[in-house]
């Protein structure tokens, strides 16, 4: 089980000695999100900064790019890494598509599995000297004149990880992809009744399903060793969830447990902007069930038990107060793990 570190920064030039410091510390990757800056920039600068991180976008929003932009970001961030760099792409949900990138939004299982064959399709006029001829639904992509062709990568292509959260996304993610990003609001429940029945249908009706296929799992922790410490991380991980479960695509989680209501209760408090009432409306329980709860000292156990069975990486965060000495403790009790296991 590999671990990655975030590599979210308050300026992209801060995130060479960072992700200097992730490989440092025995990271095997580094992820940045779509958030507050653009997750591209950063890879940029860690990738000449590195040698051996990985360097992911966790996620790139899809839907705000067309497929030849996406090609052209990831075969350049392949180039600049050396070989280092995965695509992970995630679509977002439908206001942020429309209202905050005054994108399209339509049919979005089927756009995420154009698209990822769209930029595969462009690779391929790249890399091995197809004739690009991709006419979908959503997305055309019938010119490439020489001037415009970088030509074949000489560290090969980056893998594609998808996000998602219902199932025929998931479903899309086995499909097409070389890896699933798994959103991190949920659950146990959840990911043995939705999440690996979706991927393992996706995976069976793709191309390849006996090909290699990575599951990544970023974890929410709330971890402590007084009692005070805890309360803290746990009143962090619940802004953070109560977030998440007002969010009525995310509603299956709840629903899995019996707590369906709760989202709609949630969803009425975000609308009116009253996020510390939300807060205090999540209850312990759900906490316990969606986020690793503890001393540092037990996470990495917990960790493993919780996904050791099928995820091939995991990115641990901890919403709020984020400790680089104690997550990187976490690491290394995680590489502890996998040594002593393989050997």
């Amino acid at each position: 089980m590999k671990v990655d570190g975030s590599l979210l920064v308050d300026n992209p030039a801060e995130a060479g000695p960072m992700a200097q410091q992730l490989e440092a510390e025995g990271f095997h990757g580094g992820f940045t999100f779509e958030g507050r800056h653009d997750p591209f920039f950063p890879l940029s600068v860690a990738a000449q900064q590195t040698k051996d991180l990985e360097l992911i976008t966790a996620i790139a929003i899809a839907f705000a790019r067309n497929p030849m932009i996406l090609a052209n970001i990831a075969y350049d961030l392949q180039l600049l890494s050396e070989g280092r760099f995965i695509l992970g792409l995630g679509s977002q949900i439908r206001p942020h598509i429309e209202k905050r990138f005054s994108s399209v939004w339509s049919s979005p299982a089927a756009r995420m599995r154009e698209m990822v064959l769209a930029i595969r399709a462009i690779w391929a006029s790249w890399h091995e000297g197809a004739e690009l001829d991709f006419e979908g639904e959503f997305y055309r992509h019938t010119l490439m004149t020489p001037v415009f062709n970088p030509g074949p990568n000489p560290h090969g292509l980056p893998p594609i990880f998808l996000a998602g959260f219902g199932p025929r996304m998931t479903e899309i993610a086995g499909e097409v992809a070389d890896g699933f990003l798994m959103h991190p609001f949920h659950s146990m429940n959840y990911v043995r009744e939705v999440t690996l029945p979706a991927l393992e249908r996706g995976r069976q009706s793709g191309a390849n399903p006996d090909a290699d296929f990575q599951i990544s799992c970023q974890v929410i922790l709330a971890m402590g060793d007084t009692d005070e410490e805890l309360e803290a991380a746990m009143n962090g991980a619940r802004a953070q969830i109560s977030f998440y479960a007002s969010t009525p695509a995310y509603r299956g989680v709840l629903d899995c447990h019996g707590w369906g209501d709760l989202q709609q209760e949630l969803n009425v408090l975000s609308k009116r902007g009253a996020w510390l009432e939300m807060a205090g409306r999540v209850p312990d329980e759900v906490i316990e069930e969606v986020a690793i709860v503890g001393p540092r000292s037990a996470v990495a156990d917990r960790i493993r038990e919780r996904y050791g069975a099928f995820a091939s990486r995991v990115s641990p965060v901890a919403p709020f107060r984020p400790d680089p000495e104690a997550m990187a403790a976490i690491a290394a009790d995680l590489r502890s793990g996998e040594d002593a296991s393989s050997s």
